[in-house]
């Protein structure tokens, strides 16, 4: 598989990600990169090009995942990122816009698309490009996740109608972290707004 890095073939990236990552998030980082060129092949995106970028997406996505807190921590300050309130008081959020910014950084990537698609991997937000939208997607319904009631109608969906499989995973997710009691991210309540909007719901 070609990849999107003026740093790494695919061979070589796979090897370092094998390294930075535990066994089940690499097994995990591969299972959305499969499932997202899957999803751009039923879209009819399937030139080698595109392919590229959705298995770039797909493999980079968790690649700020497994950081310690002081290597986090590092890279924040050395990149200078900003962290809102919420990533503050939730840091398993920061691995999303870290990830991004590593990917671009550490494994030379400099396609835009590919570095949204990480940004927005875990939240969400309005209005997703085609390749944001797969990637969140994929993040979800990959195979090695844990079987989940709401799978048996969105993985096939995903598939036909995107907006709509979006719109139903981003229900789920504020239907179980208000069940849960948990706080709701901001751009994931405005990605689930649009996307209702959207649906005529």
């Amino acid at each position: 598989m070609l990849i999107c890095s003026d740093k790494y073939n695919d061979e070589e990236l796979r090897a370092v990600l094998r390294k930075k990552l535990d066994a089940s998030r690499y097994e995990h980082s591969l299972g959305v990169a499969y499932t997202a060129c899957s999803m751009f092949l039923s879209h009819g995106h399937g030139s080698t090009e595109e392919l590229s970028r959705a298995y770039t997406a797909g493999l980079l996505h968790d690649c700020a995942k497994c950081l310690d807190d002081d290597k986090r921590d590092k890279y924040i300050k050395k990149y200078d990122i900003e962290l809102s309130e919420m990533e503050k008081q939730h840091p398993y959020l920061i691995h999303a816009k870290l990830g991004a910014v590593l990917a671009r950084e550490k494994y030379g990537v400099t396609d835009e698309e590919i570095l949204s698609s990480i940004r927005w991997h875990t939240t969400g937000c309005r209005g997703m490009s085609f390749m944001e939208a797969v990637i969140f997607s994929a993040d979800f319904i990959e195979p090695n996740r844990k079987q989940l009631s709401c799978y048996e109608e969105i993985r096939p969906l995903i598939f036909r109608d995107l907006d709509k499989a979006v719109y139903l995973i981003l229900k789920h997710t504020l239907d179980h972290l208000n069940e849960k009691g948990q706080a709701i991210e901001e751009h994931t309540q405005e990605a689930y707004e649009y996307y209702r909007i959207l649906m005529n719901e």
